[in-house]
């Protein structure tokens, strides 16, 4: 049992959830370290989203137990939340609200003082600057993206969960939330960054999760992925340890197979 002075910012205990008659996860756990960036992958409807938003407290807990920072996100919702920061795939920001007055709102949201000058910083590094008088219906989806990230940034969270957040961005902007997600975790923040582009998370995550079809399949380093799941003819890249754990790259006779450590 974890208490909240020495607990992971995230400690994910059997989650369990399923829509109908549809498991979207099973007896998922895990934990996250500060300072650490876990890649979530995983098919199309493998359970990413799902997990993250559960974790995140917008779909309620049916199986298992999700702590922040050592809170219950069930039963104290609102300290687990402050230890959180959040990137969706698809952000929508409030039409009448203009960029400043975003930042503005997830400063009350999390009771912060004296934030205007870190509100400044990150108009400039997620290049906002031009864009700060501008309304939350006139942005493009590259730019309410970045909208996205520097309300996450802003209360400087012990957590952050990141689900596609290269998505709608430039070249310029994937660079710069690149930089800005590993100098986030230098700081101590733990990452959960799920993604679609495998070379992001080869290039920033320590650990990766693979998930399919709701269950863990996978937690290690590369390494560990590369000696458990890819057979020796295949290579070593993440996208080939990927298709072997999922099942689309089959191994070799003989070869290892796919473990739930």
């Amino acid at each position: 049992m974890y208490s909240a002075a020495d607990a992971p910012p995230l400690v994910v205990e059997d989650l369990g959830r399923s829509y109908d008659q549809t498991r979207a996860l099973t007896g998922l756990s895990f934990a996250v370290r500060a300072g650490e960036i876990v890649g979530l992958v995983g098919l199309n409807g493998a359970g990413k989203t799902t997990a993250l938003r559960s974790i995140a407290g917008i779909l309620p807990i049916q199986e298992g137990r999700v702590l922040v920072c050592g809170h219950d996100v069930t039963r104290d919702e609102v300290a687990a939340k402050r230890g959180l920061a959040w990137v969706p795939d698809d952000p929508q920001p409030f039409d009448s609200l203009t960029v400043e007055e975003h930042l503005e709102f997830t400063a009350a949201l999390y009771g912060m003082r004296d934030w205007r000058a870190r509100a400044e910083e990150l108009l400039v590094r997620f290049e906002l600057v031009e864009k700060r008088k501008a309304l939350g219906g006139e942005l493009s989806r590259g730019m309410r993206q970045k909208l996205a990230c520097a309300q996450a940034w802003l209360p400087s969270p012990r957590l952050m969960l990141l689900d596609e957040p290269l998505s709608g961005l430039d070249p310029r902007g994937i660079r710069s939330a690149r930089e800005a997600i590993r100098t986030l975790a230098e700081g101590g923040t733990a990452v959960l960054l799920s993604s679609h582009q495998l070379e992001l998370i080869e290039a920033l995550a320590e650990r990766i999760l693979i998930l399919d079809r709701g269950k863990r399949v996978f937690l290690g380093t590369l390494d560990e992925a590369r000696a458990t799941l890819s057979p020796s003819s295949a290579g070593t890249s993440l996208e080939q340890v990927f298709l072997a754990a999922t099942g689309a790259l089959e191994p070799e006779a003989g070869g290892p197979r796919p473990s739930e450590p």
